[in-house]
């Protein structure tokens, strides 16, 4: 393919765009090829409903893979905590770069940690998992739901209209704004969305060149950790959703941390297992099966069907 131009599907918001343009020169150092973006709308940038009201993180996803699909695009960029547990037929995931900073953020006025704002506090997030591990950390604050991109979210917090917003860090990173951040979450405070921090790269199955071009860019220890945190997530799957947290890490050794928390933060349960990158599904299905024996069902409400964190600021 020397020579040759590829066709990258990306969503239009700042982030997305943003998001792709680093697996584009990622791919022009690699392998030497052109990279031109096509800007493709989705359902989940149109609606201003929560996820967890429009069918869940795939509303991000769909428009894309159809034009995969469809061959109006040769691959597709999405963050990797967009894409549903379930494969999509046809559709290969034939990359996930090396992931960034996995970690929650908090951005508030003056440089404001948590424990800085007031009690009752309106906090910013269209994320059930951050909403659940906010009222641990701080009961006494009010997790306010909100959509948008990054943007609109960080303009809220700066008007006034809530003290504070919770992003992701990597997503903050991606379009300049870590001047906004005032905490930065270690993962024994708050457990990320599994997938966070990671972006996914997908192609037609039936196009072989592109798998193999795309292994380029494929890090083993980024797929092995989210596909631990990502087999967890699709192993609680039983038509519900709930707050759930995971994060696996390790390169000879890989931990997977792993809670599932109460909507009002009251209780939660947690669980952790170890194992080699090569044994990263059946670490996730370890993890997923001890929390379901101590019962991580009776803390799922139903959703839209699937389980979804419901974070859309990647």
């Amino acid at each position: 393919m020397t020579g040759a131009v590829l066709r990258l599907g990306t969503r239009r918001s700042p982030m997305a765009v943003a998001q792709s343009q680093l697996v584009g020169r990622a791919l022009t150092r690699a392998t030497g090829l052109q990279i031109e973006l096509v800007g493709i709308d989705s359902a989940g940038d149109a609606s201003r409903e929560l996820l967890t009201q429009i069918g869940g993180t795939g509303v991000f996803v769909s428009s894309l893979r159809t034009s995969l699909l469809a061959g109006e695009v040769d691959i597709a960029v999405h963050s990797l905590k967009d894409l549903p547990t379930a494969p999509a037929a046809g559709i290969t995931l034939a990359a996930v770069p090396t992931r960034d900073d996995p970690r929650d953020a908090l951005a508030a006025r003056d440089a404001a940690k948590l424990a800085d704002l007031r009690p009752g506090a309106l906090i910013g997030t269209g994320s059930p998992r951050r909403a659940a591990q906010l009222l641990m950390l701080r009961p006494d604050v009010r997790p306010v739901p909100v959509r948008g991109n990054a943007g609109t979210r960080l303009a809220k917090m700066e008007s006034g209209e809530l003290d504070a917003v919770v992003l992701a860090q990597a997503g903050l990173a991606r379009i300049g704004r870590l001047d906004a951040v005032s905490q930065v979450f270690d993962p024994d405070e708050m457990l990320p969305d599994p997938g966070q921090g990671a972006l996914a790269v997908e192609c037609s199955t039936g196009r072989e060149d592109l798998v193999a071009l795309l292994a380029s860019i494929d890090d083993a220890v980024s797929r092995a950790a989210t596909t631990a945190e990502r087999t967890l997530l699709g192993d609680l799957e039983a038509g519900c959703g709930a707050p759930v947290g995971a994060y696996a890490a390790g390169t000879d050794v890989l931990r997977l941390r792993a809670v599932v928390v109460a909507a009002d933060g009251a209780k939660a349960l947690r669980g952790s297992a170890s194992g080699s990158l090569s044994e990263a599904e059946l670490i996730g299905r370890q993890v997923a099966a001890d929390l379901l024996s101590r019962g991580a069902g009776s803390y799922m409400a139903v959703s839209g069907g699937h389980l979804s964190s419901g974070d859309d600021d990647k």
